[in-house]
């Protein structure tokens, strides 16, 4: 009798214990960035994904959603820097500025786009690239992607204005590039950026 009721007892302390192991919540996946693969830095993840996911209101109006089936703006083509002259005083009064944590084209941001979209019409064998930059504030690898996030909505504006996919490429500093070192809002307000690079051939 007494093995029976140990027995009893073990089998529903297996089921239980069964049941409160399905009830764990499953970690989410990190949200994948287009155009981006590799590690950066050494680092075990996979560069150009984040934890966490944009939020809904972080779209940039009249522009189509970067789409990875085939659809949208893609973003296959990588360039080697040495194969190319970088110019980064061309575009230097063309830095776009990001509020905290957004990837979004702010309206008083978009004269200056407009402008490189004008010489990018007017002058067809060059391309920019654009870097993607963030304050100091959240992790390294947060940062490297709300970097990316910020460079791929410039592009995407760029190539929804008519300009070539191909002559429009980006790359992600994250917080590493600070323009300016202090750390307070001043600061912050001017490392949240995106910035231009005019590539011409060699």
């Amino acid at each position: 009798m007494k093995h029976a009721n140990i027995f009893h007892l073990l089998i529903a302390a297996l089921i239980l214990s069964i049941g409160v192991e399905g009830c764990h919540p499953k970690p989410k996946g990190p949200t994948p960035i287009l155009g981006m693969t590799g590690k950066p830095g050494g680092t075990g993840d996979t560069f150009g994904k984040e934890t966490g996911t944009q939020l809904p209101s972080d779209v940039n109006p009249g522009t189509k959603p970067i789409d990875t089936t085939g659809g949208g703006v893609r973003q296959d083509v990588r360039f080697d820097p040495t194969t190319m002259n970088q110019d980064r005083d061309r575009f230097a009064a063309n830095t776009i500025y990001f509020d905290f944590d957004r990837a979004t084209i702010k309206p008083s941001e978009t004269s200056k786009i407009d402008e490189v979209v004008k010489y990018l019409q007017s002058n067809p064998t060059h391309a920019v690239q654009i870097e993607g930059h963030c304050d100091e504030r959240g992790t390294e690898q947060y940062n490297l992607s709300l970097g990316e996030r910020r460079a791929l909505a410039v592009r995407e504006y760029l190539v929804t204005a008519g300009i070539q996919p191909d002559r429009v490429f980006t790359i992600s500093y994250g917080e590493s590039r600070p323009a300016v070192p202090d750390h307070n809002e001043a600061a912050w307000s001017k490392n949240r950026r995106g910035v231009f690079v005019l590539l011409t051939q060699k």
